[in-house]
């Protein structure tokens, strides 16, 4: 009796048709917000590097190397320890998701609000401007999570092609979800100039990536790799926030209401990995208490910053 066999796919660009076939509105999802990007960016490339906007482009770049270095000063305890209370892991994370989601409102959203109305002159277009914006964050990050390969410490593998991969890049992978939307929020908030908007967001997401960063190392460590490697790769990894901050400012340096639609799209973006990902792993552990009392104080903390630095 023969037996058959499922095909398996000869290349990743095969696995990613193949996928891309069996979640066509994703896909379909993924690639406008592709493309809305591209657009912003090739319309604002030059403009990004002249005159005025050399300066955000500096700022940004400073925000993102500073989201860098609070990574990797997260993740060196894990040189020493190989775990901590799934308690105290799950308090870390639920304040780093507080203060991402304060960031989003406070450094985002009501100041995308405030630009468009000041260029649209009244506020239903300009609401309608910026959750544009955030409709093209989500569908970025649906269709990056689906159709990027990438590990979870719970779920195991996923994403097309994921069985090409090491496990080394699957974590990466796994970790840029995360660090590129962060990159992405400081580099838009900078993207004018205005250290009143930049300045809190930058240091909302650097001290959110100090806890962050040391539950990457922990969970690496926990998946079987040295010390040495788990430090390394949790830390490198945050050198994608100087990146992802640098499309941020393409994104918005460009046409007036490309300002708004980028503070959108960051908050949609940042917004996403906060309800998809990092919520529910702090409530899978049982420990959903202080996971919340954790988020609320993230939260506060990030509204006292809001408006002591704004």
């Amino acid at each position: 009796m023969e037996i058959t066999r499922e095909a398996v796919p000869a290349s990743w660009f095969e696995a990613l048709q193949e996928h891309a076939r069996k979640h066509t509105l994703t896909a379909a999802g993924l690639v406008l917000a592709l493309l809305v990007m591209a657009l912003l960016l090739i319309q604002s490339l030059i403009q990004a590097f002249s005159g005025e906007a050399s300066v955000a482009l500096r700022y940004a770049l400073l925000g993102g190397m500073a989201g860098f270095a609070a990574t990797a000063l997260g993740a060196l305890p894990a040189l020493a320890l190989r775990g901590i209370p799934q308690k105290l892991e799950d308090s870390m994370l639920g304040l780093a998701a507080g203060m991402m989601l304060a960031a989003s409102a406070f450094s985002l959203l009501l100041p995308g609000l405030e630009a468009g109305e000041l260029l649209l002159h009244a506020k239903f277009p300009a609401a309608l401007v910026v959750v544009t914006g955030m409709a093209l964050g989500v569908l970025l990050m649906l269709g990056l999570d689906e159709f990027t390969p990438h590990e979870h410490e719970k779920n195991g593998p996923c994403g097309p092609g994921h069985e090409r991969c090491g496990r080394v890049w699957l974590f990466v992978f796994a970790i840029a979800l995360h660090n590129l939307p962060e990159g992405m929020a400081i580099g838009v908030s900078m993207s004018q100039g205005d250290l009143a908007v930049g300045l809190p967001l930058t240091s909302a997401i650097a001290i959110q990536d100090i806890p962050e960063g040391l539950a990457v190392a922990l969970a690496m460590r926990g998946a079987g790799f040295t010390a040495g490697k788990a430090v390394l790769v949790a830390g490198l990894s945050g050198l994608l926030e100087p990146v992802g901050a640098f499309l941020g400012v393409g994104l918005s340096s460009g046409f007036a209401l490309a300002y708004p639609v980028g503070l959108g799209l960051a908050a949609g973006t940042m917004i996403f990995v906060v309800s998809h990902e990092v919520i529910p792993e702090t409530h899978r552990n049982g420990h959903q208490t202080s996971a919340t009392i954790g988020l609320m104080l993230g939260f506060a903390v990030m509204m006292i910053l809001d408006t002591s630095l704004g």
